[in-house]
Protein backbone atom coordinates (compact mmCIF):
# COMPACT_ATOMS: atom_id res chain seq x y z
CA UNK A 1 0.00 0.00 0.00
CA UNK A 2 1.35 3.13 -0.87
CA UNK A 3 1.71 6.41 1.72
CA UNK A 4 -0.99 8.36 -0.13
CA UNK A 5 -3.08 5.53 0.06
CA UNK A 6 -2.50 4.82 3.78
CA UNK A 7 -3.57 8.95 4.49
CA UNK A 8 -7.06 8.50 2.46
CA UNK A 9 -7.71 5.55 5.09
CA UNK A 10 -7.29 7.91 7.65
CA UNK A 11 -3.44 6.21 8.97
CA UNK A 12 -0.35 8.11 8.79
CA UNK A 13 2.38 6.27 7.63
CA UNK A 14 5.79 6.11 9.43
CA UNK A 15 8.39 7.93 8.23
CA UNK A 16 6.13 9.84 5.98
CA UNK A 17 8.79 12.54 4.34
CA UNK A 18 8.10 16.04 4.43
CA UNK A 19 5.35 15.81 6.85
CA UNK A 20 7.52 18.08 9.03
CA UNK A 21 7.63 20.81 5.95
CA UNK A 22 3.41 20.68 5.89
CA UNK A 23 3.25 21.52 9.39
CA UNK A 24 5.74 24.45 8.94
CA UNK A 25 4.06 25.97 6.02
CA UNK A 26 1.11 26.02 8.54
CA UNK A 27 3.38 27.94 11.06
CA UNK A 28 4.49 30.64 8.58
CA UNK A 29 0.55 30.92 7.91
CA UNK A 30 -0.30 28.95 5.12
CA UNK A 31 -3.20 26.77 5.81
CA UNK A 32 -3.08 23.42 4.51
CA UNK A 33 -6.18 20.64 4.38
CA UNK A 34 -6.05 17.08 3.92
CA UNK A 35 -6.83 17.76 0.00
CA UNK A 36 -3.79 19.82 -0.81
CA UNK A 37 -1.58 17.38 1.25
CA UNK A 38 -2.69 14.46 -0.57
CA UNK A 39 -2.11 15.90 -4.07
CA UNK A 40 1.23 16.31 -2.42
CA UNK A 41 2.10 13.32 -1.78
CA UNK A 42 0.51 11.87 -4.83
CA UNK A 43 2.68 13.94 -6.72
CA UNK A 44 5.44 12.68 -5.34
CA UNK A 45 4.92 9.38 -5.82
CA UNK A 46 4.21 10.00 -9.57
CA UNK A 47 7.51 11.71 -9.95
CA UNK A 48 6.95 15.04 -10.49
CA UNK A 49 9.16 16.45 -8.28
CA UNK A 50 12.67 15.28 -9.74
CA UNK A 51 15.11 17.38 -7.77
CA UNK A 52 15.04 20.32 -5.10
CA UNK A 53 13.55 22.90 -7.82
CA UNK A 54 11.03 20.51 -9.22
CA UNK A 55 10.04 19.86 -5.70
CA UNK A 56 9.59 23.60 -4.98
CA UNK A 57 7.84 24.21 -7.86
CA UNK A 58 5.47 21.73 -7.44
CA UNK A 59 4.96 22.17 -3.25
CA UNK A 60 4.01 25.80 -4.14
CA UNK A 61 1.77 25.03 -7.08
CA UNK A 62 0.49 22.82 -4.81
CA UNK A 63 0.28 24.62 -1.37
CA UNK A 64 -0.32 28.40 -2.15
CA UNK A 65 -3.32 29.34 -2.83
CA UNK A 66 -3.30 33.25 -2.38
CA UNK A 67 -0.54 35.60 -3.71
CA UNK A 68 -0.31 37.24 0.26
CA UNK A 69 1.28 33.70 0.94
CA UNK A 70 4.05 33.42 -1.93
CA UNK A 71 6.54 34.71 0.48
CA UNK A 72 5.70 32.98 3.67
CA UNK A 73 6.45 30.02 1.21
CA UNK A 74 9.67 30.87 0.06
CA UNK A 75 10.38 31.48 3.47
CA UNK A 76 9.41 28.48 4.83
CA UNK A 77 11.13 26.64 1.94
CA UNK A 78 13.96 28.68 2.96
CA UNK A 79 14.19 27.63 6.40
CA UNK A 80 13.13 23.84 6.06
CA UNK A 81 15.72 22.67 3.13
CA UNK A 82 18.21 25.81 3.67
CA UNK A 83 18.14 26.22 7.09
CA UNK A 84 18.28 30.17 6.25
CA UNK A 85 15.33 32.00 8.01
CA UNK A 86 15.08 34.86 6.35
CA UNK A 87 13.51 38.22 7.64
CA UNK A 88 9.74 39.13 6.44
CA UNK A 89 11.35 42.52 5.03
CA UNK A 90 12.69 43.64 1.65
CA UNK A 91 16.27 44.35 1.29
CA UNK A 92 17.12 47.73 1.75
CA UNK A 93 14.17 48.24 4.57
CA UNK A 94 14.97 49.94 7.39
CA UNK A 95 12.32 47.69 9.41
CA UNK A 96 15.00 44.70 9.31
CA UNK A 97 16.84 45.98 12.50
CA UNK A 98 13.38 45.56 14.42
CA UNK A 99 13.24 41.59 13.23
CA UNK A 100 14.48 38.69 15.20
CA UNK A 101 16.78 37.71 12.50
CA UNK A 102 18.61 40.94 12.32
CA UNK A 103 19.00 40.94 16.06
CA UNK A 104 20.64 37.40 16.10
CA UNK A 105 22.82 38.00 13.29
CA UNK A 106 24.23 40.87 15.09
CA UNK A 107 24.64 39.21 18.11
CA UNK A 108 26.69 35.94 16.47
CA UNK A 109 28.51 38.74 14.40
CA UNK A 110 30.01 40.24 17.41
CA UNK A 111 30.35 36.88 19.14
CA UNK A 112 32.66 35.38 16.43
CA UNK A 113 34.48 38.73 16.11
CA UNK A 114 32.86 38.72 12.26
CA UNK A 115 32.08 42.65 13.82
CA UNK A 116 34.01 43.69 16.53
CA UNK A 117 32.12 45.65 19.19
CA UNK A 118 34.06 48.34 18.96
CA UNK A 119 33.52 48.51 15.15
CA UNK A 120 29.98 48.29 15.39
CA UNK A 121 29.30 51.26 17.03
CA UNK A 122 30.93 53.72 13.95
CA UNK A 123 28.99 51.54 11.79
CA UNK A 124 25.69 53.35 10.08
CA UNK A 125 22.55 51.36 10.30
CA UNK A 126 22.75 51.30 6.67
CA UNK A 127 25.80 49.51 6.65
CA UNK A 128 24.68 47.10 9.74
CA UNK A 129 21.72 46.48 6.91
CA UNK A 130 23.76 45.90 4.26
CA UNK A 131 26.10 43.56 5.51
CA UNK A 132 23.38 41.87 6.75
CA UNK A 133 22.10 41.26 3.46
CA UNK A 134 25.03 40.32 2.25
CA UNK A 135 25.49 37.63 4.68
CA UNK A 136 22.59 35.71 3.56
CA UNK A 137 23.54 36.23 0.23
CA UNK A 138 26.79 34.72 1.13
CA UNK A 139 24.56 31.44 2.84
CA UNK A 140 22.27 31.72 -0.24
CA UNK A 141 25.81 30.78 -2.52
CA UNK A 142 27.00 28.55 0.01
CA UNK A 143 23.81 25.70 -0.38
CA UNK A 144 23.86 24.02 -3.83
CA UNK A 145 21.59 21.08 -2.77
CA UNK A 146 19.86 21.71 0.50
CA UNK A 147 21.30 20.29 3.86
CA UNK A 148 18.37 18.29 5.14
CA UNK A 149 18.42 15.16 3.22
CA UNK A 150 15.60 12.76 3.51
CA UNK A 151 15.83 9.18 3.03
CA UNK A 152 19.37 9.17 1.83
CA UNK A 153 20.53 5.97 0.03
CA UNK A 154 18.62 2.36 1.38
CA UNK A 155 14.45 1.39 -0.38
CA UNK A 156 12.67 4.94 1.30
CA UNK A 157 10.67 5.99 -2.28
CA UNK A 158 11.15 9.77 -1.31
CA UNK A 159 15.00 10.50 -0.94
CA UNK A 160 18.74 10.41 -2.96
CA UNK A 161 20.83 7.51 -4.03
CA UNK A 162 17.90 5.22 -3.31
CA UNK A 163 17.23 2.13 -5.12
CA UNK A 164 13.27 1.72 -4.71
CA UNK A 165 11.38 1.47 -7.68
CA UNK A 166 9.62 5.21 -8.78
CA UNK A 167 12.11 6.32 -6.24
CA UNK A 168 12.33 10.54 -6.09
CA UNK A 169 15.28 12.18 -6.28
CA UNK A 170 14.80 15.56 -3.53
CA UNK A 171 18.32 16.52 -2.92
CA UNK A 172 21.55 15.90 -4.44
CA UNK A 173 21.96 17.72 -7.97
CA UNK A 174 19.23 20.66 -7.32
CA UNK A 175 18.93 22.04 -11.36
CA UNK A 176 19.86 24.96 -11.60
CA UNK A 177 19.42 25.96 -7.91
CA UNK A 178 16.16 28.01 -9.44
CA UNK A 179 14.35 27.55 -6.26
CA UNK A 180 17.25 29.63 -4.07
CA UNK A 181 17.13 32.35 -6.70
CA UNK A 182 13.60 32.83 -6.39
CA UNK A 183 14.24 33.01 -2.74
CA UNK A 184 16.20 35.58 -3.05
CA UNK A 185 15.01 37.58 -5.03
CA UNK A 186 12.28 38.29 -2.42
CA UNK A 187 9.75 39.27 -4.78
CA UNK A 188 6.36 38.89 -3.02
CA UNK A 189 7.28 40.34 0.05
CA UNK A 190 4.99 43.22 -0.77
CA UNK A 191 2.35 40.72 -1.42
CA UNK A 192 1.95 39.88 2.41
CA UNK A 193 -0.84 40.40 3.98
CA UNK A 194 1.14 40.94 7.52
CA UNK A 195 2.78 43.87 5.94
CA UNK A 196 2.11 47.41 6.94
CA UNK A 197 0.51 49.65 4.36
CA UNK A 198 2.96 50.99 1.23
CA UNK A 199 2.61 52.90 -1.96
CA UNK A 200 2.84 49.90 -3.84
CA UNK A 201 0.64 47.92 -1.59
CA UNK A 202 -2.86 50.06 -1.82
CA UNK A 203 -4.58 48.42 -4.36
CA UNK A 204 -4.72 45.37 -2.24
CA UNK A 205 -6.30 47.51 0.86
CA UNK A 206 -8.65 49.06 -1.79
CA UNK A 207 -9.44 45.47 -2.83
CA UNK A 208 -10.52 44.39 0.98
CA UNK A 209 -12.45 47.62 1.56
CA UNK A 210 -14.65 47.52 -1.69
CA UNK A 211 -16.09 44.47 0.18
CA UNK A 212 -17.38 46.80 2.66
CA UNK A 213 -20.57 46.81 1.03
CA UNK A 214 -23.80 48.01 3.32
CA UNK A 215 -25.51 44.60 3.89
CA UNK A 216 -27.83 45.50 6.89
CA UNK A 217 -31.83 45.66 6.97
CA UNK A 218 -33.49 47.30 3.47
CA UNK A 219 -34.84 50.50 5.43
CA UNK A 220 -34.51 52.56 2.31
CA UNK A 221 -37.41 53.43 0.26
CA UNK A 222 -37.08 52.41 -3.63
CA UNK A 223 -39.53 54.84 -4.79
CA UNK A 224 -38.98 53.24 -8.69
CA UNK A 225 -39.56 50.32 -7.27
CA UNK A 226 -42.75 50.91 -4.92
CA UNK A 227 -44.43 52.28 -8.43
CA UNK A 228 -43.26 49.47 -10.62
CA UNK A 229 -44.61 47.25 -7.94
CA UNK A 230 -48.15 49.28 -7.13
CA UNK A 231 -48.65 49.53 -10.60
CA UNK A 232 -48.30 45.78 -10.79
CA UNK A 233 -50.68 45.52 -7.86
CA UNK A 234 -53.69 46.70 -9.54
CA UNK A 235 -53.20 50.50 -7.58
CA UNK A 236 -52.46 49.37 -4.46
CA UNK A 237 -49.56 50.53 -2.82
CA UNK A 238 -46.76 48.27 -2.44
CA UNK A 239 -43.97 49.96 -0.47
CA UNK A 240 -40.42 48.42 -1.61
CA UNK A 241 -37.57 49.18 0.46
CA UNK A 242 -33.89 48.75 -0.26
CA UNK A 243 -30.37 48.24 1.82
CA UNK A 244 -29.01 52.07 2.29
CA UNK A 245 -27.16 52.89 -1.02
CA UNK A 246 -23.17 52.47 -0.94
CA UNK A 247 -22.67 56.15 -2.08
CA UNK A 248 -24.49 57.61 0.74
CA UNK A 249 -22.34 55.96 3.76
CA UNK A 250 -20.10 58.62 5.07
CA UNK A 251 -16.44 57.62 5.42
CA UNK A 252 -14.13 59.21 8.46
CA UNK A 253 -11.27 58.78 9.01
CA UNK A 254 -9.33 60.16 12.41
CA UNK A 255 -5.18 60.16 11.97
CA UNK A 256 -2.82 60.78 14.75
CA UNK A 257 -0.23 62.53 12.96
CA UNK A 258 1.48 64.08 16.12
CA UNK A 259 4.26 61.98 16.71
CA UNK A 260 7.47 60.62 15.23
CA UNK A 261 6.17 57.45 15.20
CA UNK A 262 3.47 57.93 13.46
CA UNK A 263 4.94 59.88 10.40
CA UNK A 264 6.20 56.93 8.54
CA UNK A 265 2.45 56.02 8.02
CA UNK A 266 0.38 59.03 7.41
CA UNK A 267 1.05 60.13 3.64
CA UNK A 268 0.24 56.22 2.90
CA UNK A 269 -2.71 56.79 4.92
CA UNK A 270 -3.82 59.56 3.46
CA UNK A 271 -3.15 58.41 -0.35
CA UNK A 272 -5.16 55.43 0.70
CA UNK A 273 -8.21 56.65 1.90
CA UNK A 274 -8.20 59.74 -0.70
CA UNK A 275 -8.38 57.25 -3.28
CA UNK A 276 -11.19 55.37 -1.34
CA UNK A 277 -13.55 58.78 -2.15
CA UNK A 278 -14.12 57.63 -5.57
CA UNK A 279 -15.50 54.62 -4.35
CA UNK A 280 -17.12 56.51 -0.91
CA UNK A 281 -18.13 59.99 -2.14
CA UNK A 282 -19.05 61.21 1.13
CA UNK A 283 -15.28 60.80 3.36
CA UNK A 284 -13.54 63.02 5.20
CA UNK A 285 -10.31 62.97 7.15
CA UNK A 286 -9.09 64.68 10.45
CA UNK A 287 -6.18 64.53 12.27
CA UNK A 288 -5.50 64.97 16.23
CA UNK A 289 -2.31 64.66 18.35
CA UNK A 290 -1.93 60.86 20.32
CA UNK A 291 -5.48 60.97 21.38
CA UNK A 292 -8.65 62.98 20.84
CA UNK A 293 -10.16 65.25 23.15
CA UNK A 294 -13.02 68.31 22.65
CA UNK A 295 -11.50 68.65 18.95
CA UNK A 296 -10.05 66.98 16.05
CA UNK A 297 -8.59 68.99 13.46
CA UNK A 298 -9.29 69.28 9.20
CA UNK A 299 -5.78 70.09 8.77
CA UNK A 300 -2.42 68.10 8.84
CA UNK A 301 -0.65 71.36 10.66
CA UNK A 302 -4.00 71.02 13.49
CA UNK A 303 -5.15 74.62 12.55
CA UNK A 304 -8.46 74.36 11.46
CA UNK A 305 -10.08 72.52 14.75
CA UNK A 306 -13.95 71.13 14.33
CA UNK A 307 -15.67 70.50 17.72
CA UNK A 308 -15.89 66.90 18.37
CA UNK A 309 -19.58 67.34 19.26
CA UNK A 310 -20.07 68.29 15.26
CA UNK A 311 -18.22 64.94 14.73
CA UNK A 312 -20.72 63.17 16.83
CA UNK A 313 -24.16 64.74 15.19
CA UNK A 314 -22.87 62.32 12.21
CA UNK A 315 -25.11 59.59 11.13
CA UNK A 316 -24.52 56.43 13.48
CA UNK A 317 -24.00 54.37 10.33
CA UNK A 318 -20.67 56.34 9.38
CA UNK A 319 -17.82 53.85 9.32
CA UNK A 320 -14.83 55.24 11.18
CA UNK A 321 -11.07 54.38 10.90
CA UNK A 322 -8.48 55.64 13.69
CA UNK A 323 -5.48 55.52 12.77
CA UNK A 324 -2.73 56.01 16.12
CA UNK A 325 -0.27 53.84 17.88
CA UNK A 326 -2.41 54.70 20.97
CA UNK A 327 1.12 54.73 23.17
CA UNK A 328 1.48 57.90 25.39
CA UNK A 329 1.74 58.67 29.12
CA UNK A 330 -1.36 57.56 31.07
CA UNK A 331 -2.26 61.31 32.17
CA UNK A 332 -2.87 62.11 28.43
CA UNK A 333 -5.70 59.22 28.35
CA UNK A 334 -6.79 59.49 32.10
CA UNK A 335 -6.14 62.80 33.25
CA UNK A 336 -8.83 66.15 32.86
CA UNK A 337 -6.74 68.67 30.92
CA UNK A 338 -4.27 65.67 30.23
CA UNK A 339 -3.04 67.63 26.95
CA UNK A 340 0.47 67.82 25.94
CA UNK A 341 -0.76 70.74 23.47
CA UNK A 342 -0.50 74.30 25.34
CA UNK A 343 -3.44 75.34 23.13
CA UNK A 344 -5.76 72.62 24.04
CA UNK A 345 -7.33 72.55 27.33
CA UNK A 346 -10.24 69.81 27.84
CA UNK A 347 -11.63 69.01 31.60
CA UNK A 348 -12.96 66.06 30.42
CA UNK A 349 -10.41 62.90 30.07
CA UNK A 350 -9.75 61.64 26.68
CA UNK A 351 -10.84 57.87 27.51
CA UNK A 352 -13.94 59.69 28.16
CA UNK A 353 -14.32 61.21 24.47
CA UNK A 354 -13.15 58.24 23.07
CA UNK A 355 -15.86 56.08 24.54
CA UNK A 356 -18.49 59.14 23.65
CA UNK A 357 -17.16 58.09 19.46
CA UNK A 358 -17.24 54.38 20.44
CA UNK A 359 -20.46 54.78 21.74
CA UNK A 360 -22.18 57.05 19.06
CA UNK A 361 -20.66 55.22 15.81
CA UNK A 362 -21.24 51.14 16.05
CA UNK A 363 -18.89 51.01 12.60
CA UNK A 364 -15.51 51.90 13.90
CA UNK A 365 -12.12 50.46 14.11
CA UNK A 366 -8.86 51.67 15.61
CA UNK A 367 -5.90 50.85 13.11
CA UNK A 368 -2.49 50.53 14.60
CA UNK A 369 1.32 50.66 13.08
CA UNK A 370 2.32 48.64 15.97
CA UNK A 371 2.30 45.00 15.14
CA UNK A 372 -0.48 42.87 16.99
CA UNK A 373 2.33 40.43 18.25
CA UNK A 374 4.24 43.17 19.68
CA UNK A 375 0.69 45.09 21.66
CA UNK A 376 1.35 44.13 25.08
CA UNK A 377 5.07 44.13 25.15
CA UNK A 378 5.28 48.17 23.56
CA UNK A 379 6.46 51.27 25.12
CA UNK A 380 2.94 52.63 25.83
CA UNK A 381 1.26 49.14 26.04
CA UNK A 382 -0.95 50.02 29.19
CA UNK A 383 -2.71 52.98 27.47
CA UNK A 384 -2.91 51.05 24.41
CA UNK A 385 -4.59 48.41 25.74
CA UNK A 386 -7.14 50.84 27.88
CA UNK A 387 -7.64 52.05 24.35
CA UNK A 388 -8.40 48.33 23.22
CA UNK A 389 -11.00 48.16 25.83
CA UNK A 390 -13.07 51.17 24.06
CA UNK A 391 -12.54 50.28 20.38
CA UNK A 392 -12.06 46.96 18.23
CA UNK A 393 -8.64 47.33 17.60
CA UNK A 394 -6.09 45.73 14.64
CA UNK A 395 -2.56 46.41 13.22
CA UNK A 396 -1.81 48.16 10.22
CA UNK A 397 -1.22 45.66 7.86
CA UNK A 398 -3.03 44.21 4.96
CA UNK A 399 -4.28 41.43 7.09
CA UNK A 400 -5.70 44.09 9.57
CA UNK A 401 -7.44 45.80 7.10
CA UNK A 402 -8.97 42.76 6.09
CA UNK A 403 -9.79 41.76 9.33
CA UNK A 404 -11.47 45.41 10.17
CA UNK A 405 -13.55 45.43 7.39
CA UNK A 406 -14.89 42.03 8.24
CA UNK A 407 -15.50 43.15 11.64
CA UNK A 408 -17.69 46.17 10.53
CA UNK A 409 -19.66 43.74 8.04
CA UNK A 410 -20.30 41.11 10.62
CA UNK A 411 -21.58 44.19 12.14
CA UNK A 412 -23.75 45.48 9.99
CA UNK A 413 -25.57 42.05 9.23
CA UNK A 414 -26.60 41.63 12.96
Amino acid sequence: MTAVEELRRGDAPAGLPFVDFVYMLRDFGIMTGMKEVLDFFEGLEKGLAGNLDELFLFARLVFVKKPEHLDRFERAFSLFFYDIDLPRVAEGDPELIHTKQFREWLEKAMRDGTIPRGAMWNMSREELIKKFWETVKEQMEGHHGGNRWVGTGGSSPFGHSGMAQKGIRVHGQGGNRMAMKVVGDRRYIDYDSANTLRGDNIRQVLATLKRMVPVGAENDLDLDETIRSTCNNGGDIDLVFKRQELDRIKLVLLIDNGGTSMMPYVNVTRLLFSKVKDRFKDSEIYYFHNTIYDVVYKDAMRTKPLKLDKLLGYNEETRVFILGDASMAPEELMYSYGSISFDLEDRVPSLERLQNIAEKFKFCVWLNPILKEEWDQTYGAWTLNKIRGVFHMEDLTLRGVKSAVDYMRRKAVK
